[in-house]
């Protein structure tokens, strides 16, 4: 049995809510996906029990209805465990994992700014990355996200192009 695999069966063996949702992608890789109410125990497992000490980062992906986040964290043998959950499009919000890794405030900033995803506990701070004068609810990553007070690419003269 690889250690991928050992840390496969050490998942849905813990929780068995994760039963065939928990697969070994490739070598060093390991791909969970957990309904949010479940994602902090699995998270809290992974680094106290499994040796994921390392986030690499957080990726938020909208997904039309929703908005799916992926959670990577590493050990220091390489092998790295992305967890994937939800939040509603909606109504996005979801709980700081600042306490576990404080630098996830870079990423959760990142998503709340181009995703609008609220992560709550995030302690106060500047927005990142746009501008602190960007337009409030205007969130450029989700497909539904068009610029307001903007021509559209197909308005503009090709002849007042600068030459």
């Amino acid at each position: 049995m690889t250690e991928e695999e050992r840390i496969q069966t050490g998942l849905t063996g813990k929780f068995e809510f994760l039963t065939d949702k928990v697969r070994v992608g490739h070598k060093r890789r390991v791909w969970a996906e957990v309904d949010y109410p479940d994602f902090r125990k699995v998270l809290d497992h992974a680094v106290k029990y499994m040796n994921f000490s390392i986030l690499c980062t957080i990726t938020g992906i909208d997904e039309g209805e929703r908005i799916g986040l992926l959670y990577h964290v590493a050990r220091e043998d390489g092998i790295m465990l992305s967890l994937k959950t939800y939040t509603p499009k909606d109504n996005p919000a979801v709980r700081t994992i600042t306490d576990a890794f404080p630098p996830a405030d870079i990423y959760e900033r990142e998503i709340k700014d181009l995703l609008g995803v609220r992560f709550e506990g995030l302690p106060a701070g500047r927005r990142y990355p746009l501008a602190d004068d960007w337009p409030k609810d205007e969130y450029p990553l989700r497909k539904d996200w068009k610029p307001k007070d903007k021509k559209e690419a197909t308005d503009i003269d090709p002849s007042a192009a600068p030459k």
